[in-house]
Order: structure tokens, then sequence, then C-alpha cells
């Protein structure tokens, strides 16, 4: 499994400890993380399919709500599968290369969510600030150009991370008290000192991120300046509503994220840590189609339709 040389280990494999002791425990883990993986798949799948085929769905919002939702699938699809699987056979192995993959996939998804979810801020202050000009600032050829620059941010993204996290000599057991191979986690297993690279990056990256989160607090005090210029309440509450979908999925997506990256660095397994893992890599993928989505009125109304011209067809 491995070869020790000097103080320092070459992994052929990790053992991804995270799930907790006792096959009935673990089972159980394994239904729920099923559970919660077929309804975020559903859930995502469906708002491609009505924003893909409802000619009323073609606006800049829910072209990024339907990247959005492609991200969703494919961020919850790396980490999920693998660990049912892992605690269905109670084999709790990754190789090596399969680790090195899972981060890249993972931070490239995460930082292409991140991306995507400034520019659907950009988006809502556009529309609410400046209305007589969305059109002509969100054109479609302009709004592609924007789902490509995000894309491609998460890639490079998550191409200096995994660069970065396995660029160290890791020491010790190899053991991952984690449900999958994430940055901090990896960090706890590198040799003293090694680790400087990856933690330049990791602060790299926290200044970006903080530097986009201020865009978005930027814009949205503006939107709120605007809204509180509405003459009427109903106005007021109408517009604001727009917003509240997005506040909600930022405050989970960057909350949770915060909190399980940069709350511990221990090498002993975190309760919190391993629970806030789950809170972001599950819950806020499952959730976005519900909080941003299926409770928007358009798209009930494009569900609808769907539903009621396969009962006539039926009929």
């Amino acid at each position: 499994m491995t070869e020790t040389m000097t103080n320092m280990t070459v992994y052929m494999e990790f053992l991804l400890m995270g799930f907790p002791d006792g096959q009935v425990l673990q089972t159980l883990c394994a239904t729920l993380f099923l559970l919660i993986y077929m309804a975020a798949l559903m859930g995502n799948l469906l708002i491609i399919i009505l924003i893909t085929i409802d000619q009323h769905l073609q606006s800049p919002m829910y072209f990024f709500l339907k990247n959005l939702s492609l991200i969703d699938m494919c961020y919850i699809s790396v980490t999920v599968p693998k660990s049912i699987m892992n605690s269905v056979s109670n084999i709790h192995s990754i190789s090596f290369l399969g680790c090195i993959l899972q981060v890249f996939c993972f931070v490239f998804l995460a930082g292409t969510e991140f991306s995507l979810l400034l520019v659907m801020s950009y988006d809502r202050y556009v529309a609410i600030c400046l209305p007589l000009h969305y059109e002509t600032i969100m054109n479609r050829a302009a709004c592609v150009q924007m789902v490509a620059v995000v894309w491609l941010t998460g890639c490079v993204y998550g191409s200096l991370h995994a660069a970065g996290t396995f660029s160290v000599h890791f020491c010790g057991p190899n053991i991952i008290h984690q449900f999958f191979c994430d940055v901090p986690s990896l960090l706890t297993l590198a040799c003293s000192g090694e680790q400087i690279l990856e933690y330049v990056f990791i602060i790299a990256s926290c200044c970006f991120g903080f530097l986009c989160f201020i865009l978005m607090v930027i814009s949205y005090v503006y939107i709120f300046i605007v809204i509180l210029r509405i003459p009427s309440v109903q106005g007021r509450f109408k517009t604001f509503s727009t917003c509240v979908p997005h506040l909600t999925v930022v405050t989970l997506f960057l909350s949770s994220g915060f909190v399980a990256y940069l709350g511990s660095t221990s090498k002993s397994a975190s309760s919190l840590n391993s629970f806030m893992s789950v809170f972001y890599s599950l819950l806020s993928p499952s959730l976005n189609p519900l909080i941003y989505s299926l409770r928007n009125r358009d798209m009930k109304v494009a569900l609808c339709s769907i539903l009621g011209d396969k009962m006539t067809t039926n009929i």
C-alpha cells in the first residue's frame, strides 16, 4: 500500500474514514446520501429541461440558472457516488490518482459556482438598477462570454489547488477523516513545512473570494437603494423577492464552505468539520433547485404547462 523512504510516505491510495463506525450507521448514512443525491439530480435536471424547452424561460437569468443546475449536478456527483459505494462495500479506499481528480473536480466546480453567483448578482444589479439598458448589456453574446469566463476561472482555480495540494510529500498514515478527498484534510497529512505553496494558493483564493464578495455586497447596496425608492409596498416586495433566492444560495454556499475549510486545521477528526463538509457538498446542490427555481412563478407555470400538455396528449 505504501513505501516508506526516510520520514516520507509514497501513497498508492488513501482511506476515506468520514462515515461513523459501525455497519448499521454507515448503511443509514449511505441511504440518506443516496436520497439526497437522487433529489438533487432530479431537481436540477428538471430545471435544465424546463429552461431548455420553454420559450418563456430564455432570459439571461434563466440561462445562468441552467448553468447553476448543471454545475450542481456535477458538483454533487464528484463526491457522493464514491462515498456511497465505499460505505456499501465497506471498502474505504480511493486511489492516489482518484484523489487528485476528486480534488481538482471538486475545487473546479466550487470555484465555477462561486464565479457564477457573482455573475448572477451582476445580472440582478443590471435588471433592477439599469432596467432600460438591461437587454443591451445582458445580450446573448455577453451572457455566453460571461459563462465561458466562469467555467475557465473554475478550471484554473481547480488546477492550482490540485497542483498545490499534491506537490507536497506525505508523512504518517494515509487516513483521511472525511468522506471525500478535500484540501484541508490532505494538508494535515503533509510533511511539516511542505504546505507553503498550497497555503499561498488558499490565501490568494480567500483574498480573491473576499473581493468578489465585496462586489456582491456593493451591487446589493445599490439594489436596495433602488428598491427603497419604489413608491408602492407591493412593488418593493415584488422586486426584492427576485433577489431573496440568490442571497439565500450565496449565504449557504459561502458560510458552510468558510467554516469547513478555514474552521479547523487540526490533525484530529472534527465532527463539526465533517458535518459542515456534508452541509456544503450535499445540501447546497440539493436545496438550490427548491430555493432558486422551483419556487419561481415562471418555473411553476412552465412545469404546469408541460404536465398539462402531456395529460392532454394522453387523453
